[in-house]
């Protein structure tokens, strides 16, 4: 079951730049609460608490209580925008979220056993290729992270998403088998693959010349060249005989 925690927020009085701007002069964060079939509310947020709850992590997957005019909103952020000079929240949306409400939520890849990598250990960096991972599932169950196990995982070599368990009521929306970490070779591992494949075939074909010699010798020695008469074999017909030695 998913923790449901509390944010305070404000009414605004009037929506608009104008306003959103004002809102953001007097410290605070502009945002909007729309979905379940209701009229959407424009609100605001202290600045300061909305920051730290941004840069804490898991901003939008985390379930959220907003008491306003004494009514509960359980809402879930959908986006925010962050300034991009100062890298400060200036607006939020947030999402009403009925009891036992399915929803679509991009949930982070956590990669784990880093250390026990042997392609780790060889010098191999870990890079994390899909950084998020979008499913479904019921609104009390969003997953914290997908935990990718990569003990045992070579440099080159890859966790694929068909390598996850996943939790019986979480479903991949995205089709097709996603890479979400491989790791990298270092830098010049190439040349050492290169230098070892060319000492390995070295090492081989000098192994090699010492018995195809051997083989050549045996052979040269075993018969006759081709038309040359055998040791003591008696002369071809209609050879001349020797003529005797006159005296």
């Amino acid at each position: 079951m998913a923790t449901v925690k509390e944010i305070k927020a404000a009414v605004r009085p009037k929506s608009g730049k104008g306003a959103a701007r004002a809102e953001r002069r007097a410290g605070r964060v502009p945002g909007v609460i729309y979905g379940n079939n209701e009229a959407p509310i424009a609100v605001s947020f202290d600045h300061n608490e909305l920051r730290q709850r941004i840069f804490a992590g898991r901003f939008l997957t985390t379930l959220y209580n907003i008491d306003i005019d004494g009514k509960k909103h359980r809402v879930i952020p959908r986006d925010f925008q962050l300034d991009p000079v100062k890298d400060l929240p200036i607006h939020v949306d947030l999402l009403r979220v009925a009891e036992g409400a399915t929803i679509r939520v991009r949930v982070p890849i956590h990669v784990m056993n880093a250390d026990q990598s042997p392609g780790v250990k060889r010098g191999g960096a870990v890079n994390i290729v899909t950084h998020t991972v979008e499913v479904m599932c019921p609104a009390e169950s969003i997953p914290e992270a997908i935990n990718v196990d990569i003990a045992g995982l070579e440099i080159s070599h890859s966790k694929h998403l068909s390598d996850v368990q996943l939790p019986a009521n979480v479903k991949v929306v995205a089709h097709g088998d996603s890479t979400l970490v491989t790791i990298v070779p270092p830098s010049g591992y190439a040349e050492e693959l290169r230098q070892a494949a060319e000492a390995a075939a070295a090492a081989a074909a000098a192994a090699a010349a010492p018995a195809a010699g051997a083989e050549g010798a045996a052979a040269g020695g075993a018969a006759p060249a081709a038309g040359a008469p055998a040791a003591g074999a008696a002369p071809a017909a209609g050879a001349a005989a020797p003529k005797a030695d006159k005296k």
